[in-house]
């Protein structure tokens, strides 16, 4: 059995004022690393063999915090980055909404349909991010290792190993921090034990910041 543990970055400095991040390289808030200590401090593994991150700064300094508890370097994998919104980072949802409304509908409707203005679709997202996975645990058979990405590439490997059409994507929550593990059997089989746990952050309301939409904010 290989067991993948999945984890969001903390909040970031765009999440408190609500932009559209994508694949924009902004910088963990000062809650955002508290977040990322509580998560390596209440880690729910005891071994690790591995760490890898997009190379975004929020996702690289989320999985840093794990990795030096267990004396690791973070790897970093371009395929795990966020969705490239384009035209829409570091806008608003009252921005976008303003001068994209009907695209902007299809983002949370129908965003396996979805491609953003000059930017990525979900499916190019599920397809690059499900490919690097499939890499990982084929790599690290029987063991554990750790992902730190972002609320929307998540969603998209989430509904891969669930068998969910991407479509559905929006009903899968992903707080900052979101813990998700997913065991790969030898016979193919694929067990998701646990979604968006945030029990490392101890019930504090403060710790508990998150987006809306798990993704921008």
């Amino acid at each position: 059995m290989t067991k993948v543990i999945l984890v969001r970055h903390g909040q970031t400095v765009w999440n408190k004022v609500g932009r559209y991040q994508g694949q924009a390289d902004i910088e963990l808030s000062d809650l955002g690393r508290e977040q990322a200590e509580y998560l390596a401090n209440n880690f729910p593994a005891d071994h690790i063999d591995g760490v890898y991150a997009s190379p975004l700064e929020r996702a690289m300094d989320t999985a840093a915090a794990v990795a030096k508890k267990f004396r690791m370097d973070v790897v970093p994998c371009d395929e795990f980055k966020e969705i490239f919104f384009g035209k829409w980072e570091g806008l608003t949802y009252e921005e976008i909404h303003r001068d994209w409304a009907d695209l902007h509908d299809d983002l949370f409707n129908k965003p396996d349909e979805l491609r953003c203005p000059s930017g990525e679709g979900f499916m190019d997202v599920q397809a690059r991010a499900v490919k690097k996975l499939e890499q990982l645990v084929k790599q690290h058979e029987g063991q554990t290792i750790v992902i730190a990405a972002h609320g929307g590439v998540n969603r998209t490997m989430l509904c891969h190993v669930l068998g969910m059409p991407l479509r559905n994507m929006w009903r899968i929550r992903q707080d900052n921090t979101a813990v998700n593990i997913i065991s790969f059997f030898e016979n193919g089989k694929i067990n998701v034990e646990v979604i968006n746990s945030t029990a490392h952050l101890s019930g504090d309301s403060k710790l508990m910041s998150t987006g809306v939409f798990g993704f921008n904010k």
